[in-house]
């Protein structure tokens, strides 16, 4: 099958407007020959078309990754096969796209840049297992059928794509590269655990499978990444019916006040169901909101509402 690159319809989410400024476009000097035969002029239009590809790869948020090594290890660490059907965010110049589509048995590849989809088109035109999407991966619709994102992302958007990633009723696995600072804070990383990743935790576990230095990508960015995974659990820690419950009362315990997070549930629940559950947990009851292992706030909805988990 030949492959295309398919113009997406709606107007890309990560991309911002470009308004038009106005202004006198700046005299230049006379022109002045280098011994190199290469005119002063010619020199500055190069380095005007560099900076303004470099320009572009900012607004884009486009860090690509320049390591081969580090590529076959995020697809590694994703344990795609040949059996699965992938989706890749930001497929850029194809560092990933290559060891994903020799692992496994389909693969989308979603690049908003018109010039590297057009490139990465060409490259696979004669797989009929590749497709690459010349549009914005936040604006597509999920696969209904099983399906695994593997990607290295734009930091800028990496909120909305993980928001994507967590609505997608098909989605198996998630395996990202991200900003340090993001993956650490999603996965425990300073002792501290974030409500998203709470209110998540009993359908998706998160976890961060390792460092990624920051010179591994061209242009540099300012901070080293991670390896984010996210899996869905084949069997939820709590059942499908008790979901918003628990979501209600993470939200209860993050928003709370009084600074502990049995403060904060004692606005709606008793204080010696309060105490049972907290021993259930093994927590303190002067444990802070956000120091609270994911595992134990399961655990603690599981006995102040009387659910049966063994």
């Amino acid at each position: 099958m030949t492959i295309r690159a398919d113009a997406h319809s709606s107007s890309p989410l990560s991309s911002p407007h470009r308004g038009a400024a106005w202004c006198a476009a700046p005299r230049r000097p006379p022109a002045v020959r280098r011994p190199s035969g290469r005119l002063e002029s010619d020199i500055a239009v190069a380095s005007d078309r560099r900076n303004g590809r470099a320009r572009a790869r900012m607004r884009l948020s486009q860090n690509f990754l320049t390591d081969p090594a580090v590529a076959r290890r995020v697809v590694r660490v994703s344990g795609v096969g040949p059996a699965d059907l992938v989706v890749e965010v930001g497929a850029g110049e194809g560092m990933l796209t290559r060891p994903l589509a020799a692992t496994c048995g389909r693969l989308v590849g979603y690049e908003i840049d018109p010039r590297f989809a057009a490139r990465l088109a060409a490259r696979f035109r004669d797989r009929g297992d590749v497709r690459i999407v010349g549009g914005d991966f936040l604006a597509a619709t999920p696969p209904r059928e099983p399906f695994a994102v593997v990607g290295n992302i734009p930091y800028a958007i990496t909120a909305g794509i993980v928001d994507w990633c967590l609505r997608a009723p098909s989605l198996t696995s998630a395996t990202l590269l991200t900003q340090l600072e993001y993956a650490r804070k999603r996965t425990g990383g300073f002792g501290r655990w974030s409500r998203l990743t709470v209110r998540t935790w009993p359908g998706v576990e998160w976890t961060m499978a390792g460092r990624v230095p920051r010179d591994r990508f061209h242009p540099v960015p300012r901070t080293d990444s991670a390896i984010l995974r996210l899996r869905r659990r084949r069997v939820p820690l709590l059942p499908a019916g008790s979901l918003a419950a628990y979501r209600r009362l993470v939200d209860l315990g993050f928003t709370g006040v009084g600074g502990s997070l049995h403060a904060s549930l004692r606005r709606e629940y008793r204080t010696d169901r309060l105490g049972v559950a907290f021993r259930s947990a093994g927590l303190p009851r002067e444990a802070v909101v956000a120091h609270v292992r994911p595992d134990a706030w399961v655990t603690l909805f599981a006995v102040l509402h009387g659910i049966d988990r063994t």
